[in-house]
């Protein structure tokens, strides 16, 4: 039976809008993130998709406590990391770890790669000096980098070099969990398919789980077990990855899937062009939060907000027609 890693219940992140008024109306909130729950088990990976702005940077950071969530709870291995003290945390961050998605800013340019990767490993572990050089020779193979390259700062890499280094980062501790943010959007279209097949193989070799963030439903199809679908702040489609693209359920989903490009170019798809922009999230529509570009709109849907329902197959989606 699998066994869930991770759990996020009811997941808010809302960031306070300062009013230009000079007499300010009540409150505002951008609504990153708004009310989502999902789970992850272990060993899988959970791709969470949709469009810029929508929220899932933000509920990945969340999630490791990275950012504050405003309400909500997050349970790994059982334990609401909203619930631990400040030491306690400390002890628990080497169980879950990120890759963000620029290479070139998440490494320190002014140290070399040996004290980047070395760090977490001298924070979160009790190994001497040369078991620390052992483990770093180790990571470095595991990632596919010379040894050599201990020695040198970050500027002399590749973008595809220095996402490696920050994989050997997030690897060195062993953790549970792994949060890539859009870990190959700023890579060449070559290297991401290497990076890929390197986050594949590392995940079978440390039995990790991984929390896949992107806009690309290309990566995300070859990378998931799962998937998500985030749109304003919120989680619209839950479901595995073969029923997902034969059949997903939700409006916005089939849309995301229809723009996707077909190698063939005499292969033809119907194309669903979605109709104005993405509403702000400083002042969400009523109802579902979709409705002001749906095709299918119905009046039910400006008024009543649409709660996430299970229609079979293991798919979960908040959409009013399939009640």
């Amino acid at each position: 039976m699998e066994q869930k890693l991770l759990e996020v219940k009811n997941l808010k992140k809302w960031f306070p809008v300062d009013s230009d008024s000079f007499f300010p109306q009540k409150k505002q909130f951008l609504k990153a993130v708004d009310d989502i729950s999902f789970f992850i088990n272990k060993g899988e990976t959970l791709g969470l998709v949709g469009e810029s702005g929508c929220g899932k940077s933000t509920a990945g950071r969340s999630v490791l406590r990275l950012l504050e969530a405003t309400e909500g709870s997050v349970f790994l291995d059982g334990e609401d990391i909203y619930n631990l003290s400040s030491s306690r945390l400390k002890k628990k961050r080497n169980e879950m770890q990120i890759v963000f998605q620029d290479p070139y800013a998440s490494l320190n340019p002014r140290l070399k790669v040996r004290s980047i990767i070395e760090e977490p490993l001298i924070i979160h572990t009790n190994l001497t000096k040369k078991q620390r050089r052992e483990k770093l020779s180790q990571l470095m193979q595991d990632v596919g980098l010379d040894e050599s390259y201990l020695e040198r700062y970050p500027h002399e890499f590749s973008g595809g070099q220095r996402q490696r280094i920050g994989i050997a980062r997030a690897i060195a501790v062993q953790p549970k969990l792994i949060v890539m943010d859009e870990p190959v959007s700023a890579l060449d279209v070559s290297v991401q398919a290497q990076v890929l097949n390197l986050i594949q193989d590392l995940q079978e070799k440390y039995q990790l789980t991984y929390l896949f963030i992107t806009h690309n439903l290309s990566v995300v199809k070859h990378i998931s077990n799962r998937i998500a679908v985030m749109y304003l702040g919120k989680i619209v489609e839950i479901a595995d990855r073969e029923t997902f693209f034969k059949d997903p359920k939700h409006p916005y989903s089939g849309a995301l899937i229809s723009a996707i490009p077909e190698p063939n170019p005499k292969l033809k798809k119907e194309r669903v062009i979605l109709q104005g922009d993405v509403p702000s999230p400083v002042n969400p529509p009523s109802g579902c939060p979709f409705h002001t570009r749906c095709p299918l709109v119905m009046d039910r849907c400006k008024s009543e907000v649409p709660q996430l329902k299970d229609v079979g197959n293991n798919q979960i989606v908040a959409c009013h027609l399939h009640e």
